[in-house]
């Protein structure tokens, strides 16, 4: 089972938890980001803008906003350039985060998203770095626990940071972590657990998830997220709750033994019932009394199943 971390495993809506500038103070290093991402629907960029609101920042305009898919955002802010975005673009842009690497990992360590404020102005140089807290939700260790229980193994999927991945996969004891994974690359990621010969079911909510959910052999989307993930999943969980996917393989697996019994008693009183008839051995009153049985006891087995109850 191989899950999305945010708005699948946490609830979504991250939020401004510090900001470390370089050269700056935190105000204009927030006033800066919040330029950069106005325009974004991302949960980053809105925790970035509603931070600078709740302090009071006035926001100038952006101009020349170009999305870096995976990566994070560029723009033109007060005729500055600047770009803002993950590890991977600090990466690219070949910029040495100098003492601020020791802040960003303390800061992944405890499980925030840690996101880079670059200025390209002639040189390329760092301006800052903000982390994000985002909590787990309350049902989803114990839908991992149920997990393994059902001899499931898990997986965490996500393009955030390692040390933020690796926080929340041992937070919920999930077996696997595979962190900063390109939008683009997690159909791959997911092709490539199928390869190994694993039967592959996928969670999440998000446009970016949409693809792996396709590659998936059964994907699962949450209705509390977006249209094209449910479009893209074969299983829709009318919450947004971890706890409904254990629930869902549970009653599946009931149903499907429920088939398996059916059809063996189906074929019981055929295999029985048949060669009797044949050499006239069988009351025509009793064969049809053991037929019209046959189906009520199809029948009586398969609304055992309205039994069940979804785990507390």
């Amino acid at each position: 089972m191989v899950f999305d971390k945010t708005g699948t495993l946490t609830e979504g809506r991250p939020v401004l938890t510090e900001a470390v500038p370089n050269g700056m103070s935190a105000d204009e290093l927030v006033r800066l980001a919040a330029a950069v991402q106005q325009g974004s629907e991302h949960p980053l960029a809105r925790a970035v803008v509603e931070a600078a609101k709740a302090k009071g920042i006035a926001i100038p305009p952006a101009g020349q906003v170009t999305a870096l898919p995976g990566r994070g955002v560029a723009a033109m802010v007060d005729g500055r350039a600047l770009k803002l975005g993950s590890s991977r673009l600090l990466q690219e842009t070949g910029i040495d985060p100098g003492p601020l690497a020791a802040d960003a990992g303390a800061l992944e360590q405890k499980g925030n998203t840690v996101s880079w404020l670059m200025a390209d102005d002639g040189t390329q140089r760092l301006l800052g770095l903000l982390a994000f807290g985002d909590r787990v939700k309350p049902a989803a260790a114990r839908a991992v626990s149920r997990l393994h229980a059902l001899g499931v193994k898990t997986v965490l999927l996500t393009g955030d940071n390692k040390g933020s991945a690796a926080a929340v996969g041992s937070t919920l004891g999930i077996d696997q972590v595979i962190a900063e994974v390109l939008p683009s690359d997690k159909a791959d990621k997911v092709n490539s657990l199928k390869r190994e010969g694993q039967v592959v079911a996928m969670v999440g909510d998000g446009i970016n998830d949409a693809p792996a959910l396709a590659a998936a052999d059964v994907g699962f989307a949450m209705a509390t997220g977006t249209d094209v993930a449910m479009h893209a999943a074969g299983v829709t969980l009318m919450r947004g709750e971890p706890a409904l996917v254990p629930d869902a393989i549970d009653i599946s697996r009931r149903t499907y033994s429920k088939i398996r019994q059916n059809l063996f008693w189906a074929f019981i009183y055929n295999l029985v019932g048949i060669p009797l008839a044949a050499f006239g051995l069988l009351n025509p009153v009793i064969a049809g009394a053991a037929m019209a049985f046959s189906s009520v006891s199809v029948i009586t087995n398969a609304l055992l199943l309205r039994r069940w109850k979804a785990a507390e």
